[in-house]
């Protein structure tokens, strides 16, 4: 299962609760050449490298998806940490950037749901990015004009769009969303 949205939407939130109810999925650890944020772990939220060694590894073919996100700060899903998990027997749950979600909904096919989280609008999506208290403002502005260029670009494009408004009823719905994928 694919779980893509803006930064702020609340996908890792909605990601975070499914894994507590669902012992068959594991989280897929996304690569980044970001920074740590808040109290972030390598191998535990990401997997922390360099820009330069995340070029190495995209010359070598090791990534199922990746992008630039921003300028030397790229996110992507290493073939073995898919390879990690189906070892274990387990299904994936993806949580990335709506670019990655809809490049893996590619790579999948039928053989993964792709669902796209949603802001209310983006008055609130500026709000969530603000209450974090982990951006600059300089960065809140950079997620924003992203965000709106990533909800143009991905609309109709992923299986299904569930809105986040109120956490609760968005807990209920993806429930249900992953009740049906899980019993296909």
């Amino acid at each position: 299962m694919i779980f893509s949205a803006p930064s702020g939407a609340g996908k890792s939130t909605v990601v975070n609760h499914l894994l507590k109810l669902y012992p068959q999925f594991e989280f897929s650890i996304s690569a980044t050449s970001r920074e740590p944020r808040g109290e972030e772990k390598d191998g535990v939220e990401y997997y922390f490298i360099t820009a330069d060694k995340f070029r190495e590894l995209i010359a070598q073919d090791a990534f199922v998806e990746y992008e630039e996100v921003y300028e030397n700060r790229f996110y992507g899903t290493l073939k073995s940490e898919v390879g990690r998990i189906w070892a274990k027997g387990k299904v994936i749950l993806f949580d990335v950037d709506v670019k990655g979600g809809y490049n893996l909904k590619k790579y999948f096919g039928d053989k993964a749901l792709s669902v796209l989280i949603v802001p209310p609008s983006m008055e609130v999506l500026e709000q969530r990015l603000r209450g974090r208290g982990t951006d600059s403002e300089e960065a809140i502005t950079e997620r924003l004009a992203k965000a709106a260029s990533e909800l143009e670009f991905a609309l109709g494009k992923f299986d299904i769009e569930l809105e986040n408004d109120v956490l609760e009823d968005t807990f209920r719905k993806a429930e249900a969303i992953t009740d049906n994928f899980i019993s296909l």
